[in-house]
């Protein structure tokens, strides 16, 4: 059954606002168990052809991967946490993608904002933190679903998709899942190098200045175990219909890993310290929230 909608949050400047103070995303976004569910929410986008060759052609995830990463993550931390600078984010995406087009490898013309493509960048994110979370924090109820339902598409209205581009409830969200899964996902050429454990990414070029040197020297040996584990945990956090729609294997001995480490991460991310477990920016926004309160 559909539920009403809520009147979309508004700032004062009359932009969309994020998502509550307090919320679902509030309390995960900046979890950084967020860093670990975020590579399979990108492979999905890219497993789309048409997003898959904008990516291709005019990403620099080849040659700035870190940088991009880093990029990435503080935009998605705007999304929630941005306050009023949120929807400037969503403008400084839009006016980022306004140039993207081309042609897909179907031969089929794509321009990246067309509202299916960008709409479906943005609804990956709900079905990846609804199982991520099931997995590495808990699994949400019914009504918790409801609202990180509620809330994404708050996201979404911050990102400049209007709601007609949207599935306006939960219930209407799943056969429209469903169709771009059986209709439109392949295993890309994006998709495949993202999952690649030989690919030649350089080494990490962010974090403290003291330990890059370092991190270079062992880099080369690091690099194909890094991305293995990287690999590893994209396909095992990516919902088991998208997998299998995408075409990637995942056996059970995988399973049987993946459970393992994710009972590990539920005994000790809860436990650490609010500096530890929290990202940055988020870490910010909570610490104003609570001085707010007082």
């Amino acid at each position: 059954m559909s539920h009403p909608q809520q009147p979309a949050a508004r700032t004062p400047a009359g932009d969309p606002a994020p998502p509550p103070v307090g919320g679902v995303l509030w309390s995960v976004a900046g979890d950084i168990r967020a860093l670990l569910m975020l590579p399979a929410a990108l492979t999905m986008q890219v497993a789309h052809p048409a997003i898959g060759a904008g990516v291709d052609e005019h990403s620099v995830f080849r040659t700035d991967p870190w940088g991009r990463g880093e990029r990435s993550l503080r935009s998605v931390q705007l999304w929630v946490y941005g306050g009023e600078d949120a929807a400037e984010e969503g403008r400084r995406l839009r006016r980022l993608h306004r140039d993207i087009q081309g042609t897909d490898a179907h031969g089929r013309a794509y321009h990246a904002l067309t509202p299916a493509y960008y709409s479906w960048v943005h609804a990956t994110g709900f079905p990846v933190y609804r199982y991520g979370l099931g997995l590495l924090a808990r699994p949400l109820t019914d009504a918790q679903e409801r609202q990180l339902y509620a809330e994404w598409l708050q996201v979404g209205r911050v990102l400049g998709i209007h709601d007609r581009d949207m599935p306006q409830t939960i219930d209407e969200f799943w056969p429209y899942y469903r169709k771009v899964l059986a209709d439109e996902l392949e295993a890309t050429v994006v998709v495949r190098e993202l999952l690649d454990p030989d690919l030649p990414v350089p080494a990490p070029d962010r974090g403290p200045l003291p330990l890059r040197p370092a991190l270079r020297l062992v880099w080369p040996a690091l690099r194909r175990p890094f991305l293995r584990l990287r690999a590893f945990l994209t396909v095992g956090l990516m919902p088991p219909d998208a997998r299998e729609a995408i075409g990637l294997e995942w056996t059970d001995a995988q399973e049987r890993t993946l459970r393992r480490f994710a009972r590990v991460v539920r005994a000790v991310v809860p436990v650490l310290p609010e500096r530890l477990r929290y990202l940055p920016l988020a870490r910010t926004a909570r610490e104003a929230a609570r001085r707010a309160k007082r």
